[in-house]
């Protein structure tokens, strides 16, 4: 067993997480959609569930789930959500679950914290059933660094593409975990969109200005320095209020896709 942080950095956040983080009904239901196979008695896991919004979510769509997460303040606030999903404290290096027991993995804004993405998606393999599916949902380097964010925080941005796998070095870590890549989705934010992570103000500027919102976001939270996170909301205010805020999405306009869905299987 290798050695983990006995404070778990979402402890630090998970405070008021639900404030802002919830499941969004249309990413569900593409999650759904990506892990659901058909028959009975099928199994899946949410790795790196946090608060488990989308594992409950999930579970009221009809998926038998357990919810994993290294962090207690995440697992507690998720077993108080919902006691019937066996929430269980675990790594994406050391799933606590049996070899082969799990027909479907979901995980959701994680791959990014894990230690080892070669372990991780070993472990995935492991504990995957034959032709179990691993539904990853993420955003690129590329992608990140496509976000207007830029524009008022460019150190925070930076330093938070830099903490995103490359889409190469996913592709990598899960061949050699014999987990092969089956379907790739982008996905560009709408301006519903209800789970409250780091680009969900892409329409909605003013967001940025809620402490609680930045809270849950780690960018924010744990990455970003306080000094041009308040002289980059002064540069947002002003922009906002002339109307150049529209200029500036403008020109941040892309084709990448804001998050990325990867669908791989194990043969």
């Amino acid at each position: 067993m290798s050695e983990q942080p006995s404070k778990e950095r979402y402890d630090t956040i998970g405070v008021g997480y639900d404030s802002s983080r919830k499941a969004d009904p249309y990413l569900t239901q593409r999650m759904f959609n990506f892990l659901r196979q058909p028959g009975n008695n099928r199994r899946y896991l949410d790795l790196g569930c946090g608060t488990g919004n989308y594992t409950a979510a999930l579970h009221q769509l009809g998926l038998d789930l357990v919810g994993v997460d290294p962090s207690e303040e995440m697992r507690s606030k998720a077993q108080a959500k919902n006691p019937a999903i066996h929430w269980l404290k675990g790594y994406a290096e050391e799933i606590p679950i049996g070899n082969e027991g799990i027909d479907g993995v979901l995980a959701c804004l994680t791959i990014h914290h894990w230690k080892d993405l070669n372990k991780g998606f070993s472990e995935v393999n492991r504990i995957l059933k034959q032709q179990g599916t691993v539904v990853i949902f993420t955003s690129l380097p590329k992608q990140t660094r496509s976000y207007w964010l830029h524009h008022y925080f460019p150190k925070m941005m930076e330093a938070s593409a830099d903490f995103m796998p490359a889409l190469h070095q996913i592709k990598t870590a899960l061949e050699q975990a014999n987990l092969e890549i089956v379907q790739q989705e982008a996905y560009f934010v709408q301006a519903d969109l209800e789970d409250r992570f780091l680009y969900s103000g892409k329409y909605q500027p003013e967001m940025y200005f809620n402490p609680a919102f930045r809270q849950g976001i780690s960018s924010f939270s744990l990455i970003a320095h306080q000094t041009e996170v308040e002289q980059g909301l002064q540069h947002l205010r002003a922009d906002i209020d002339t109307g150049k805020i529209t200029s500036v999405q403008q020109a941040y306009e892309n084709t990448l896709g804001d998050y990325l869905f990867l669908i791989a299987r194990k043969a």
